[in-house]
């Protein structure tokens, strides 16, 4: 981005107010990181959808607006909004795209999600709509921040170990982090490289869960474009072949069989999703996620059976 004049700095400023949400928000990345190393902060990223988002409307209102909140956090973070509205004529085109590449490189998933980051733009926590009002909010940011401590810490100490020490410590400091391993290998890339050398072999396993994760999110993609053509079809035959394939975490597998059972009562095939869940179910039963996946079962035994009414009610009828 190029360097902003002192003339166009305080047109930014002056915009800024504007921004949803509020005064003392900037939409400008590249200043917000410089502002940050200035004066020693971090960054509070706000991903929003603020003009169709219920929960960010919401998280604004009770939280962001209040000046118990911007009191709280003045001293402590860089405030910035990445806003994604359905009005596009909020943001000039290099927002827009600003913004939509942030999205990607932070691996966001939905709105409203904040991530916490250091001065550089390497994000430590992600978190998102908390009840509670400001107080409670910046409690729990207090709480996130604590991680960053503890990653310099970690860091810091495996600067004196080598081979696979080195790398089982580098990957434990920013695994603690809770970040995904996406976001791990676009934001750390020189840890990561850190870890390679220290560890050709990968004998801690981590380099073969980055692939795994970049393998599942190509198989997102492929079904999200399988799904916008209605090809179920083709959904499933993509489903069942990544599943032969094998060589993925067992939660990840889970939510493959899970996206079978989908495309089946999404086909109207009842039955045939009610054994997928089944399957699903003994494959991991003790998943957290196990509690949904029963929900989602009754949701399709009810289904099935008001299936079963309606096709008697229209043998008696006939």
């Amino acid at each position: 981005m190029k360097t902003t004049s002192i003339a166009c700095a305080a047109t930014i400023a002056f915009i800024g107010f504007s921004l949803a949400g509020g005064e003392g928000w900037t939409s400008d990345f590249a200043a917000a990181k410089k502002e940050a190393a200035g004066s020693k902060q971090d960054l509070l990223i706000d991903f929003t959808g603020s003009d169709w988002c219920g929960w960010c409307i919401k998280l604004k209102d009770e939280v962001f607006s209040k000046d118990a909140f911007k009191n709280g956090v003045k001293d402590k973070f860089v405030l910035v909004e990445i806003d994604f509205p359905r009005d596009k004529s909020k943001l000039s085109e290099e927002t827009q795209a600003q913004n939509k590449e942030l999205g990607e490189a932070f691996a966001i998933q939905g709105y409203p999600t904040i991530v916490l980051a250091d001065a550089q733009g390497r994000p430590y926590a992600y978190t998102g709509y908390q009840e509670g009002g400001p107080e409670k909010y910046l409690a729990h940011l207090d709480e996130l921040r604590a991680r960053k401590e503890a990653r310099d810490k970690a860091l810091e100490a495996a600067g004196a170990l080598d081979g696979p020490d080195k790398a089982k410590a580098l990957i434990e400091a920013l695994e603690a982090m809770e970040l995904g391993e996406a976001v791990i290998a676009s934001q750390y890339p020189e840890l990561v490289e850190q870890i390679k050398t220290a560890d050709p072999e990968d004998t801690t396993g981590f380099f073969g869960k980055l692939a795994n994760q970049k393998r599942f999110a190509d198989f997102q993609e492929k079904l999200q474009e399988l799904a916008g053509k209605q090809d179920m079809d083709g959904a499933m035959a993509l489903v069942d072949k990544t599943i032969a394939d094998g060589g993925l975490e067992s939660e990840e597998t889970l939510k493959l069989m899970m996206t079978r059972a989908l495309i089946f009562a999404e086909q109207g095939k009842l039955e045939d999703a009610l054994k997928a869940v089944d399957a699903a179910k003994a494959f991991a039963p003790d998943s957290p996620i196990i509690p949904d996946i029963g929900k989602f079962r009754q949701q399709l035994d009810e289904a099935l059976k008001n299936k079963d009414k309606d096709k008697d009610a229209g043998g008696e009828d006939g």
